[in-house]
């Protein structure tokens, strides 16, 4: 069935992504119908903060949000929170919701995000086991770990050692608390940057007072109905006032699996197959953020990364192809993290899994200010700058630039 002229984009979902697609929409018409729905209790917002400063108690809540609380209302946006889409019809452009009424759209963007995994081992439902994806996750952890502070005691037991996890581990800290931090490799983050990276951010979190541990986690302990320690699977047992859990996220698909959209496969990353433009094959529905499976031009095959720049950039995109623009993305991956005092960029992209890849040094691990270079075949793949500022457009130019880069070069980057 062809959408109804009178229809609205229908926006799906709470984060960056759902943000900056209406944003972009406003940006080029003004007065076509838009409604954004999600099944948080917030207007969109994004989740950087929520493991550094605003969990520490350090930003006001207006940090994570990109538009401002009067923003949809001045820009005639329907923002309906606390409202879930159950159900796509994309032959009849109807969605379905939990309360079981249904809106037809002229255009349907899916910004559904991802969920934390889960650790399913006994004490899982201990109150002081937490995960952390949303603002009211942050606001339930920081609820614990703000009094603890001021009270100056207080063990904390962070599982998984990635990006997440580490930042934790590293808020914790810069509190006072306790902490032990729990992986499964040599290294903290050594499957995406490797050991010799992943032993800077081990050494880094060791000399800031956190142990660290590895195993696979058999259980938490607990009494009257509260975690009270971590049990690994070598006998190891952790004391524990709170278990944050950081094991990966899983991409929301399960709505557009259900209607009938093409899921990527799991060896190239999962996600909603789109092309260029972030269109699915479905008739007017798009995908943006972390569930977008997304075709790279520079790497020549698709990518779906779950970073914060990833959102904001497909988002944009999602928003101007839905009012037609047919340009197609080609953006590089790009994140950041702050632990500490050591902050560092990426920009580009490789396969964890390729083991074809060399990496190159500019500057010191040891200093903790260098430049790593990923290369394959002697092209540059991605980079990544620690405690070194205002170099990412130069390792961009070296990424897209396809050339075999003397080793030379690379290593004399940081002068």
């Amino acid at each position: 069935m062809p959408p109804s002229s009178t229809a609205p984009i229908l926006v799906v979902g709470g984060g960056l992504a759902a943000a900056r697609a209406v944003e972009a929409v406003r940006e080029r018409d003004s007065s076509v119908d838009v409604v954004v729905v999600t099944s948080e209790g917030h207007r969109p917002y994004e989740r950087p903060p929520l493991s550094k400063d605003y969990l520490r108690g350090q930003a006001e809540a207006d940090v994570i949000y990109p538009l401002k609380a009067g923003w949809y209302d001045d820009h005639g946006i329907d923002l309906r929170t606390l409202t879930t889409v159950v159900d796509l019809a994309p032959g009849d452009h109807e969605v379905t919701f939990a309360d079981g009424s249904t809106m037809a759209y002229s255009r349907l963007l899916l910004a559904t995000g991802s969920t934390p995994r889960a650790l399913n081992v006994p004490g899982r439902s201990l109150i002081g086991v937490h995960t952390l994806r949303t603002v009211d996750d942050a606001d339930l952890l920081a609820g614990v770990l703000l009094p603890a502070s001021l009270e100056g005691e207080g063990k904390v037991v962070v599982v998984g050692d990635g990006w997440i996890g580490t930042e934790v581990a590293a808020s914790a800290r810069m509190l006072g608390l306790d902490v032990s931090l729990v992986g499964q490799l040599e290294h903290p983050l050594q499957a995406p940057l490797g050991a010799e990276l992943g032993s800077l951010y081990g050494r880094l979190h060791e000399e800031r007072g956190v142990e660290r541990h590895r195993g696979d986690v058999v259980a938490f302990t607990g009494a009257s109905g509260r975690v009270r320690g971590v049990e690994l699977a070598d006998g190891t047992h952790l004391d524990a006032d709170l278990v944050v859990v950081g094991v990966g996220v899983t991409p929301n698909v399960g709505i557009a699996s259900a209607a009938g959209l093409e899921l990527r496969a799991r060896e190239l990353g999962g996600g909603i197959v789109v092309d260029g433009s972030l269109r699915t094959p479905a008739p007017d529905v798009f995908a943006a953020g972390d569930i977008a499976s997304v075709p790279s031009p520079h790497y020549g095959r698709p990518l779906r990364v779950e970073h914060w720049a990833v959102a904001q950039d497909t988002g944009a995109h999602a928003g101007r192809a839905m009012l037609g623009d047919d340009a197609a993305y080609d953006v590089l991956p790009y994140f950041f993290s702050d632990q500490y005092d050591v902050g560092m960029e990426y920009k580009g992209f490789v396969d964890p899994r390729a083991d074809d890849t060399e990496v190159v040094l500019s500057g010191s691990t040891d200093d903790r200010e260098l430049v790593a270079f990923w290369l394959r075949d002697g092209e540059v793949q991605a980079g990544m700058a620690v405690n070194v500022w205002d170099r990412m457009d130069d390792v961009e130019e070296l990424v897209r630039s396809g050339r075999k880069v003397p080793r030379a070069e690379l290593e004399s980057f940081v002068g």
